[in-house]
């Protein structure tokens, strides 16, 4: 069973939040949420999954046009798709082991970039996409947290999804059509162009 928790005021009062934040898009809607909340929140970029180094720097660019808008802190962590690779990236061929193992990366690194530098706690923009498995994001976030002593704030945003799609555009964003990793990229094209077999058959 997905985890969902409602957005209330009290888990968050008084706490200093790091943001992981996987691109702008996502940033929205849950920034716009758990900024009423804490007495912090800083955006942290750090998505070493994603390739190649071009659209990285988009997705990053776009994110931190956007903060800065809001008059945001955001902070971007090193960028080293190498160790990605190593750790993700071998679990190649088995897409729900890489998008985990690709989360405790990710989270991880986050969680301790947060407890060293003073946060009370940390959550992730990933449960925005209904793509993503919110249930591993959840399990993997909360080890992470732990692991530094910590809180990871559960937060499902998938019903903010359609609502962060919409001012996406209207604000002109970059929007990506696949997560980030190349496999994932290859498993997006596949999936466009049997969808695009499928309408060209209905129409016979």
């Amino acid at each position: 069973m997905l985890w969902r928790m409602a957005d209330t005021a009290t888990d968050l009062l008084g706490k200093r939040l790091a943001l992981h934040v996987c691109c702008g898009p996502c940033f929205i809607e849950p920034y716009e949420a758990l900024v009423k909340q804490a007495v912090e929140v800083v955006a942290v970029y750090f998505n070493p999954n994603i390739r190649p180094a071009e659209e990285y720097e988009r997705r990053r660019d776009t994110m931190l046009a956007y903060a800065r808008d809001l008059e945001v802190s955001a902070v971007e962590l090193p960028y080293d798709p190498a160790a990605w690779l190593e750790t993700a990236g071998r679990h190649a061929r088995d897409q729900r082991e890489r998008c985990r193992a690709c989360y405790r990366l990710r989270l991880a690194e986050v969680a301790r970039w947060a407890s060293g530098n003073g946060f009370d706690a940390m959550t992730t923009t990933l449960t925005v996409s209904p793509y993503q498995d919110a249930e591993a994001i959840a399990e993997e976030g909360a080890a992470a947290a732990a692991a530094v002593g910590i809180e990871f704030v559960r937060r499902d945003f998938t019903d903010r999804y359609t609502e962060a799609t919409r001012r996406s555009r209207e604000l002109g964003m970059y929007r990506q059509n696949y997560c980030g990793c190349v496999m994932s990229d290859l498993e997006a094209r596949e999936q466009r162009a049997a969808r695009k077999a499928a309408r060209a058959r209905a129409r016979g």
